[in-house]
């Protein structure tokens, strides 16, 4: 897509997880009232680019795809609207999905003043578990259907597109064959997407292990996609793909704002 070099390496940083047993009440848009007990590790994430062809959902829990889109105006409703079908569609494309749904499109920056809901997340975490994925189906579908889909298998697919290429605040995923279900411990998030009045959200987040495999995109472009599962409803099946933004030690002083547009997707085998 371009002649532009990416720069290839791994990079060791500050991961933010949360203290073994401690449950965390997030709240994204007053992150002051938040409790969420930090035990910071030094990580080496890897740069993926390697490897990327040799990824899946069912042995990493996340991909890295060439998906371009035409959309660039994110805060139009109508073509934010158009990107939720182009995003579905490239799941259900993934997966071999019967049907997929999206819901809660989050705009994400770390530049001066940004919101506290579009800010990056610094802390290694899992959006949203079995409780919430039952949630949104049954607000997304009608009744009758999401019951009958609740029964059969279902995956929570987060996709993650940068909007101009990432200079600062990157996203690292860590390989969910690597993450053991003791090593999460239970998040509620308070008036999550960007709605203060919403119900709580209900997820986790990761406590250090020596094991976890952390990955990045360096540079990563705004024709690349991040998609990586949160849940599936097959408890033997690859998931619980705990994620962060991180603060790279090697940001330029003068690098851009990182811009992003995240989807989450409900998949319906």
């Amino acid at each position: 897509m371009s002649d532009f070099e990416t720069v290839v390496c791994d990079v060791e940083t500050t991961m933010k997880y949360v203290v073994r047993g401690e449950k965390s009440t997030f709240h994204p848009g007053e992150r002051d009232k938040s409790y969420w007990p930090v035990d910071e590790r030094r990580v080496t994430i890897h740069d993926v680019r390697p490897i990327v062809d040799q990824l899946s959902f069912e042995r990493n829990g996340f991909v890295v795809v060439d998906q371009p889109t035409e959309v660039t105006e994110f805060t139009n409703k109508d073509e934010l609207a158009r990107y939720c079908r182009q995003t579905e569609g490239l799941v259900k494309r993934l997966t071999g999905a019967d049907k997929v749904v999206s819901f809660g499109p989050i705009l994400r920056t770390n530049a001066p003043g940004a919101h506290g809901h579009n800010q990056p997340a610094f802390g290694a975490h899992v959006d949203y578990g079995a409780r919430t994925v039952a949630d949104f189906t049954r607000q997304l579908l009608p009744a009758e259907e999401a019951e009958r889909r609740l029964k059969a298998r279902h995956m929570l697919i987060n996709v993650w597109r940068p909007i101009v290429m990432v200079e600062s605040a990157p996203l690292a995923v860590c390989d969910a064959s690597t993450v053991k279900r003791q090593d999460l411990f239970d998040s509620e998030v308070v008036g999550g997407l960007g709605d203060f009045s919403r119900p709580s959200l209900w997820g986790f987040n990761l406590a250090w292990n020596p094991g976890h495999r952390w990955y990045w995109v360096p540079h990563m472009q705004p024709w690349e996609a991040l998609v990586f599962k949160l849940f599936d409803s097959d408890p033997q099946a690859t998931q619980h793909t705990a994620h962060s933004a991180f603060d790279d030690p090697n940001t330029r002083p003068d690098a851009a704002p990182r811009q992003s547009v995240e989807m989450r997707t409900i998949a319906y085998l």
